[in-house]
């Protein structure tokens, strides 16, 4: 392990917008100061809730001296790619790792991260995401090559550490520089708050890095573990059709952006070999008379058509009215401090991140700018 990923070299973010999940928000930065390599600093960047900005700032007023956690305001517009960018731009550290805010990590998940960094060429490492159940089991009709749905490694990728098109934002880390050649996440697509639940963002700007920096090399490390909150209404079918009808629509924003090829090259694998073999099996599994057989095979199916539809929608929707969300670089803050109020309650620089200086996506300024 050299300098670069010596125990001061990741910046932390987790974002945060609900006092719903104060316990897990604790929880989360708990499990961040718990690290066998410790983080330079954990950021918390609330969206839009004053409240919980204030909540925070109050918890975390006492400093550590092994450790910084600062509170900061998302200095975008509300939703978790602004939050992103305003934890990226506040980041002191040379690497950048993202963790969910209902998601606790593994003693060694930082460790994991760094070694990945010896290689210069590595610009992002992400890890493997395991459902913690709330109800204290998976749903026997829950496929597992389906866990993206609820924010977790899905059955079907490979083991091990390897090179991969994207990662996952829940569970992932970039160099800070990997940012300054390739921008910010994109506002206008992904989460935002209890809305839609769209996704993509982490799709979007693997894909403009690999473009940016043509030598980058993008992995997982499935020793990277982290263990992500299954709420009760997660576990219902109602919220797997919605999660992936909205993913096809991210997706046709994504592949509008980037190009289908780019842009659907890991789906392609997935919906021709994965999911078949997921659906054999639960057919199997039935004629064996195992429970939940049927219903995993039915629910693949389903989530297949579902999000299919939800793909045709939103690539007609692109055509008529072109894509709505854009990209800017991050305004690196000299003392780590850009669109946050720290520890102390003290106003500082706001970064600009999602504003009217944001440039649209590749292809975006062909269908007349984004809006």
């Amino acid at each position: 392990m050299n300098d670069r990923t010596s125990p001061y070299g990741f910046s932390v973010v987790i974002c945060v917008y609900t006092e719903d999940r104060w316990e897990d928000i604790l929880a989360a930065v708990d499990s961040v100061r718990k690290q066998s390599l410790p983080a330079l600093e954990t950021l918390l960047v609330v969206d839009h809730n004053e409240r919980l900005l204030t909540r925070l700032t109050e918890e975390y007023a006492e400093p550590r001296p092994t450790e910084a956690v600062r509170v900061l305001a998302n200095a975008g517009p509300r939703g978790l790619s602004a939050g992103r960018n305003t934890g990226i731009a506040a980041a002191r550290g040379e690497f950048v790792a993202f963790l969910d805010d209902d998601a606790v990590a593994e003693r060694d998940w930082l460790h994991h991260f760094a070694t990945a960094y010896d290689d210069p060429r590595v610009m992002a490492v992400g890890g493997r995401t395991l459902p913690a159940w709330t109800s204290g089991r998976r749903p026997a009709w829950f496929p597992e090559e389906f866990d993206w749905v609820v924010g977790c490694t899905y059955r079907g990728l490979p083991p091990g550490r390897v090179r991969v098109r994207n990662v996952l934002g829940g569970n992932a880390s970039f160099r800070r520089t990997a940012f300054d050649a390739a921008g910010g996440f994109a506002t206008g697509i992904g989460r935002d708050g209890d809305r839609r639940p769209l996704g993509g963002e982490e799709t979007e700007l693997c894909i403009r890095l690999s473009k940016a920096v043509p030598e980058a090399v993008l992995l997982i490390d499935d020793r990277a573990v982290i263990h992500h909150k299954v709420p009760p209404v997660r576990e219902r079918f109602a919220y797997f059709r919605t999660r992936v009808y909205a993913e096809g629509l991210s997706k046709a924003l994504v592949a509008r952006s980037v190009g289908a090829q780019k842009g659907l090259e890991s789906e392609r694998r997935y919906t021709t070999r994965v999911l078949p073999a997921g659906v054999l099996r639960g057919m199997r599994d039935a004629l064996r008379g195992r429970s939940g057989g049927a219903g995993r095979a039915g629910a693949i199916v389903t989530g297949v058509t579902v999000a299919a539809g939800g793909y045709a929608l939103g690539t007609l929707r692109a055509r008529r009215h072109g894509t709505a969300f854009s990209w800017g670089p991050i305004e690196r803050a000299g003392d780590g401090t850009a669109g946050a109020t720290d520890t102390t309650g003290t106003a500082l620089t706001r970064a600009l991140v999602g504003d009217a200086a944001a440039r649209p996506a590749d292809a975006v300024a062909s269908e007349g700018g984004a809006r």
